[in-house]
Formats: C-alpha cells, sequence, structure tokens
C-alpha cells in the first residue's frame, strides 16, 4: 500500500523534475496543502471576518447535542491583511434612526461587556476588548436638527441611552470644541466608544474553533446546485436552486476541494455580491426577479492617525461632524484617528488598498481643523485604508435565506457597522438557520424580500 511518506517523496521527486522543466520559476506545482476543508459540512461559511465567526460561534453554542453541527469557515486571506474587520475605525454605538439597528447595537454592547461569559476558552488568557466608553457624539447643522431630534426619540424608545445638546451645552461639556453652524448635538451616554476589532475576531474564532468548528485558508470559487423551475403568480417562470457543494480553491496550489453542505452562509462583506453570483444570483433573464443582484459592492474608505500635542483630552468622545468628519482618540499620548466617507461621484478605485494623501489635505483637515481648532496643528504619522461592504440599494445590512437560493444565507451589506452589530447578528443568522426564523431580535425587515420589492429600509445615520 502506498502511505502518505511515499506519496510526499513521489510528489516531491515529481517537482523536483517539473521544475527543472521551468528554469527560473519559483512556482512549485502540486504542493499537499495542510488545512484541506472536510469533504462534508453542514454549514459552509464563506468569510472569515468577525461576522462568520460570529455565526459559527452561535450555531455551535445552539447545537442541541454536542458535534450535532458541523460548520467549516472558509477564509481566503489568511493575513487578514485585507479583512474589512481588523482595518476598521472599531465603533460601537447605538445611535441609528431604524429601531433594527439600535437593538443590534445594544444587543451586541451587552454581549461585549460580558464577553468573557460567552468568548473565554479554558486554559487562554480572560479576553480583553479594550473597551473604551467615551460615547459617540454627532453634530447637527439647523437643516439636520429635526432629524436628529426625530433619531433621539427613537433611540430612546429602544432603551438606548442618549442624551441631546444645546450649542451652549455642548461648549460647557466640551470646550475644545467649535459650535458655530451647530444646531443640536446627540451625546451617547452608555454602551458607545470603541474597542479593539482583531481581538473581538479572535475571541470568536478561537471560542468557535474549541468548539469544534473547522477553519479552512481557501477562496470558494464556484458552487454545484440543482434547480428546478417554478410558476409565480402572474403566470412568470422562475429557477429555484439549491447547492449541494461549494468548491473551495487553496491558497498557492492546484488544488480545489468540492465540500458538500446543507447550507452556505455568505459573510464575505464586501465580495458578497460576486459570491452570490457564482450561484447565479443576479444572473437571471433581465427585467425578472432572477436578474435582481446582492446589491453590496466594495467601497474604499481611508483613515488617517495623527498626532496632536495639544489635542482634546481623555474625555474625548467618538465626534461625527455633520461635515462627514470624524475623530476619535487613539491610546494616549495626543494621537487619534480621523477620516471621512467621499462624496457619491468622487468614490475612489477599489482594485487596491492604496491610501490617498491628498483626501487628508484636502476634505478631511480644513473640517476637523475648523470644528476642533487644535488640531489646525498636527502631523499624519501613518494611515491605511479598508473596504466597506456597501449596500448600494439602502446602506443597511441584509439578513436571511433568498428567496431564489433557498439554502444560502446572508449576513453582509452593513455598510460600516457590521463589526459593531457582529455579536448580535450571529445570534440572528444562526437562529434563522436552526429554529426557522428570527427568535431573540425581529429583524425581518433586513430580510431579502425588501431587495424584491424595492422598498428601501433606509438608515439616515451612515458614517
Amino acid at each position: 500500500n502506498l502511505t502518505v511518506a511515499d506519496l510526499e517523496s513521489q510528489l516531491k521527486a515529481f517537482r523536483v523534475k517539473t521544475k527543472a522543466v521551468l528554469p527560473g520559476s519559483d512556482w512549485s506545482p502540486l504542493e499537499l496543502t495542510p488545512g484541506l476543508p472536510p469533504e462534508r459540512a453542514d454549514v459552509v461559511i464563506v468569510g472569515g471576518g468577525v461576522v462568520g465567526w460570529s455565526v459559527a460561534y452561535w450555531l455551535k453554542k445552539k447545537e442541541k447535542i454536542r458535534g450535532g453541527v458541523r460548520v467549516v469557515v472558509v477564509e481566503k486571506d489568511p493575513t487578514y491583511s485585507q479583512a474589512s474587520t481588523v482595518l476598521s475605525a472599531g465603533g460601537i454605538r447605538q445611535q441609528f434612526s431604524m429601531p433594527e439597528n439600535i437593538h443590534l447595537s445594544l444587543s451586541s454592547a451587552e454581549f461585549m461587556r460580558n464577553i468573557n461569559e460567552h468568548l473565554d476558552v479554558m486554559n487562554e488568557d480572560p479576553v480583553d476588548l479594550q473597551f473604551n466608553h467615551s460615547g459617540y457624539l454627532f453634530l447637527a447643522s439647523e437643516r439636520g436638527a429635526e432629524l436628529m431630534e426625530e433619531n433621539y426619540r427613537t433611540q430612546r424608545y429602544a432603551g438606548a441611552k442618549v442624551a441631546l445638546f444645546s450649542p451652549a451645552q455642548l461648549k460647557e461639556k466640551f470646550p475644545w470644541i467649535n459650535t458655530d453652524g451647530v444646531a443640536l448635538a446627540s451625546y451617547g451616554l452608555e454602551n458607545e466608544g470603541w474597542f479593539d476589532p482583531w481581538t473581538l475576531l479572535n475571541a470568536f474564532r478561537c471560542k468557535a474553533m474549541s468548539m469544534g468548528v473547522y477553519q479552512c485558508f481557501g477562496e470558494v470559487t464556484g458552487f454545484k446546485y440543482s434547480q428546478n423551475q417554478a410558476q409565480t403568480e402572474d403566470g412568470g417562470v422562475v429557477d429555484l436552486k439549491r447547492i449541494h457543494h461549494a468548491i473551495v480553491r487553496m491558497p498557492n496550489s492546484l488544488e480545489y476541494q468540492p465540500v458538500e453542505c446543507a447550507i452556505v452562509v455568505n459573510a464575505s462583506g464586501a465580495q458578497s455580491g460576486k459570491v452570490a453570483e457564482l450561484a447565479g444570483i443576479g444572473l437571471g433573464p433581465k427585467d425578472t426577479i432572477s436578474s435582481i443582484p446582492v446589491p453590496v459592492e466594495p467601497r474604499k474608505r481611508y483613515i488617517y492617525v495623527i498626532h496632536s500635542p495639544n489635542g482634546p483630552g481623555l474625555d474625548t468622545p467618538f465626534l461625527i461632524d455633520y461635515s462627514g468628519v470624524y475623530c476619535r482618540r487613539e491610546g494616549l499620548g495626543g494621537n487619534y484617528i480621523t477620516g471621512m466617507s467621499p462624496e457619491m461621484d468622487e468614490e475612489p478605485d477599489t482594485s487596491d488598498l492604496e491610501v490617498d494623501h491628498n483626501f487628508f489635505q484636502e476634505q478631511v483637515w480644513p473640517k476637523l481643523a475648523y470644528r476642533i481648532p487644535a488640531l489646525e496643528s498636527l502631523k499624519v504619522k501613518s494611515a491605511w485604508a479598508g473596504y466597506y461592504d456597501y449596500n448600494t440599494f439602502d446602506q443597511n445590512g441584509i439578513l436571511g435565506q433568498h428567496p431564489l437560493v433557498n439554502n444560502m444565507y446572508f449576513a453582509t451589506g452593513f455598510s460600516g457597522h457590521g463589526l459593531q452589530q457582529s455579536p448580535a447578528v450571529g445570534r440572528a443568522v444562526a437562529e434563522f438557520i436552526l429554529d426557522g426564523d428570527f427568535k431573540t431580535l425581529n429583524l425581518h425587515a433586513l430580510g431579502f424580500g425588501r431587495i424584491f420589492s424595492m422598498e428601501p429600509a433606509m438608515e439616515s445615520n451612515i458614517v
């Protein structure tokens, strides 16, 4: 019988022979890749960011029998160098306009406050998210004051602790703010601030793996699915699909592994639209519901780390100015992070994560220095870029089952607030899969149905 050692030595001899035919090339064909995914799983989660790992954790947490749900998480970037989770500003807030988003963030904040009750792993150090509870501070102009008051009432009704400040009250609380042009301010009193994104991602990952979730580094490049036709109420015909296998290509390798599965969770962030297309979503005949794509695409956002020895102190909240610029403290010693979303017609190229430093000079700094005069004098220490999983339809999360591919579930499209809502989103998707519906929070407004019926669930507080 041929042993693994025999196979390795034969492959090694083959590689040497092949390399001789390819002088000058570093390419080495047919590596035996460690970490091949299993041939079968109950659930394949595409995307190993914080949302994907949260879904994995909650699936295992909810399983009735230990080992009863076999879960594989597939992540294509082993270094996480382009992962939206770790490249984000790490904020959490309840100051949204939609009750669903407020409840998701309230629930996630509670989870994070008690994180070691959930994600503690035996013989490992306790999880320390480095949660800074300095709150969010939104500023509104005369034009935006009425909407801010409306949002405030929604937030208070949902249970969020928020206070409204007049310009005079704002100046008294934060004397370093220039209140010119500010008509109203909204300040989060509890459960708002920022934390370390990588720590949360890694805590979910370590806990889920300790519960038996399988981690695989590779790229899902296709799905095998069956389809049959169904008639619609108006006499039309639609194709209904069911995925049977996810095709996973291993990194730097020619190897592919088909993984037989019952359910696929699309938690691939900015690439969710493209992953959906692999199952034929959005590729049907024009002007039919089969042609409606998943409206999620990457949008590049820059974050700049600045230093200003005379900047505001320890009580600095996560400031969101009505101009779009934001700023928060980063550690101690006069360091801050800042940025803003560009205008729609100035969206940067998403083919790379290069940083545009002129954007800071021309767009960010003038607005920042106007609102916080102490930051007129500063030095840019570093900068990076990351992707939003931007929902072009209504800038809101898409949760639950796809109507035409009934075993593909979505957790995507959060447009910048996926990290902060990930604990509650993971639970919601796990409930939908295992219980057949959302149980803890009513999140039907974030389902796929609104996209098919062209009824946006608009969130006005997108940063």
